[in-house]
């Protein structure tokens, strides 16, 4: 049996998508607010172009963050990193060393490099107590950790054929 509170409605619906129509169980309240979907909602992520061991950490974090495990999250978040310096052969002994020594091989601009070392701050907090660059890791902190990290992914993998498809749409 359930017993929900007042103003809490459950429900089941379709995704509306029509290669998807995957079941969604939905909590909501009164004022038609989703308060929780099963599955729950995913951050969109194109894995094209981009390494298998890459993708399947970064998208460990993606579920982390559905599930609402921040700490988790943010600790993947660092794992793609590591993941990224593996691919890359950055070297060093820490990952702020391989960070510096994939500038060398890698053509970022420098806000992403320095966002690079701020996603190792923030996997550092998540991983050990005593790190407190951030005052927590919350929602707020992985979601941007997350869009900073597609969008390093973006330009690392996916920016050549991005600009070799539109200038194949070019007339001879």
């Amino acid at each position: 049996d359930i017993h929900v509170p007042p103003g809490i409605f459950l429900g089941q619906r379709m995704c509306p998508n029509p290669a998807c129509k995957t079941h969604v169980f939905c909590v909501y309240s009164s004022t038609g607010e989703i308060l929780r979907t099963y599955p729950p909602e995913r951050i969109d992520f194109d894995p094209k172009g981009i390494p298998a061991p890459i993708v399947e950490t970064f998208m460990e974090a993606l579920t982390c963050r559905a599930e609402g495990l921040h700490v988790a999250a943010a600790i993947m978040i660092r794992r793609t990193l590591e993941e990224l310096c593996e691919e890359k052969k950055a070297t060093g002994n820490t990952l702020k060393d391989r960070i510096s020594s994939l500038q060398a091989t890698v053509v970022l601009p420098k806000e992403l490099f320095v966002a690079l070392d701020d996603l190792r701050l923030l996997g550092n907090d998540a991983a050990h107590i005593e790190a407190k660059t951030y005052s927590s890791i919350g929602a707020d902190e992985v979601d941007i950790g997350i869009e900073l990290t597609k969008e390093v992914l973006k330009a690392v993998y996916q920016l050549d054929d991005l600009l070799a498809r539109l200038r194949a749409l070019k007339k001879p």
